[in-house]
């Protein structure tokens, strides 16, 4: 294969080459590498592509040449595996104690049913929509309003 095609072809899909081996190696210089190497075989002419394949050689080359360095990869210790998880159980208490408060004190006396029904009763919302006697849209647009009352006050750095 001639320099001026591998060099088109580098131009033409390095970039797609170079996502494909980011998204299966994690790591940009051995991404990097895998991509240097299947063209320096192609330099070196120990491949040869069918005019027409050349992007699925290409990318396909990528996968396996990842694969063949994740296998040769021994697995890292997991640090997260030593340290005893902490209970947020009383965080999660409060917090939750906090937002029946505010169900309570913030939304109307449907929003506040529909709520229950959902979260608490996990009723879906055919089966709301059949309680209160109304539509599902209806339900919808109750639970988005208490649901944006609630990340409001809880969230209000996140908006």
């Amino acid at each position: 294969m001639e320099k001026k095609e591998i060099q088109r072809l580098f131009k033409q899909h390095y970039a797609k080459m170079y996502r494909v081996a980011r998204t299966l190696l994690y790591d940009e210089q051995e991404s990097e590498d895998v991509v240097s190497d299947i063209f320096e075989h192609l330099l070196c002419g120990q491949s040869v592509l069918v005019s027409g394949t050349e992007e699925r050689y290409l990318l396909t080359s990528v996968r396996n040449q990842c694969f063949k360095r994740l296998s040769h990869v021994s697995t890292p210790i997991d640090a997260n595996s030593f340290i005893e998880p902490i209970d947020n159980s009383e965080v999660d208490d409060e917090r939750l104690t906090d937002i029946d408060e505010f169900v309570a004190c913030s939304l109307s006396e449907q929003e506040q049913r529909i709520f229950h029904l959902r979260f608490s009763e996990g009723c879906s919302y055919e089966e709301i929509a059949a309680a209160e006697g109304i539509s599902r849209v209806a339900v919808w647009k109750h639970l988005s309003h208490a649901l944006n009352q609630i990340k409001n006050r809880f969230n209000p750095s996140k908006l």
